[in-house]
């Protein structure tokens, strides 16, 4: 699925990745390839992109976890999943 997530100084990652989890108000949540629709408020977390195969001019503000496991702190924001395209805007 394609990712792209937003800040508001710049876009820090747009690319395929296997998965995403989320910090979600009530708990994090991963999406996954044909996910159903969805919108949902995010709270202070990480977000982890799994299969992640390319290297973003915003590399240094994500932490290494694992082979194509990147992880990105976050203070607060919105994701929307809808036909395989998730968009992260976050602070």
């Amino acid at each position: 699925m394609y990712l792209e997530i937003v800040t508001p100084e710049a876009t820090l990652f747009s690319g395929e990745v296997n998965s995403v989890s989320v910090p979600g108000l009530y708990g994090s949540f991963e999406m996954l390839n044909n996910h159903a629709p969805i919108v949902s408020l995010l709270q202070e977390g990480v977000i982890i992109l799994r299969g992640v195969n390319t290297k973003d001019r915003f590399s240094d503000l994500f932490q290494k976890q694992s082979e194509g496991v990147l992880s990105l702190k976050i203070n607060s924001g919105t994701v929307e999943c809808n036909q395989n395209k998730v968009v992260v805007l976050a602070d």
